[in-house]
C-alpha cells in the first residue's frame, strides 16, 4: 500500500483497487481509520480525536489530489505524494 503523505506521526496510504467509497487509510500510534474522501468522515476503524482533526484539516486542503489518487489507483497506477501539513 503506497504512503501518499506523513505528518505529526500521522501515517496517509491508498491501495491499489479499493472498494469504494472514494477514501484513505490512516494509520497513527496503533490506531487505523479508512477516511472518505468526500466528507472526511471514518468510514471504518478508530483515530484519536487530536490525530482525526489533523487528518481532517489535511484532508480538506488536499481533497482534490485525493481524488486524482483515487483515480490512479483505480487504474492500477501509483499514486502521487501529497505534502503533509506544515
Amino acid at each position: 500500500m503506497p504512503t501518499i503523505s506523513l505528518f505529526y506521526g500521522v501515517l496517509i496510504q491508498m491501495f491499489w483497487h479499493d472498494h469504494p467509497p472514494p477514501h484513505f487509510h490512516a494509520r497513527y500510534a496503533g490506531f487505523k481509520a479508512q477516511i472518505d474522501i468526500q466528507t472526511l468522515d471514518i468510514i471504518e476503524g478508530h483515530l484519536p480525536r487530536t490525530a482525526l482533526a489533523l487528518v481532517r484539516e489535511w484532508g480538506e486542503q488536499h481533497r482534490a489530489e485525493l481524488m486524482e489518487n483515487w483515480t490512479l489507483c483505480a487504474q492500477n497506477q501509483s499514486p502521487q505524494k501529497i505534502s503533509p501539513l506544515p
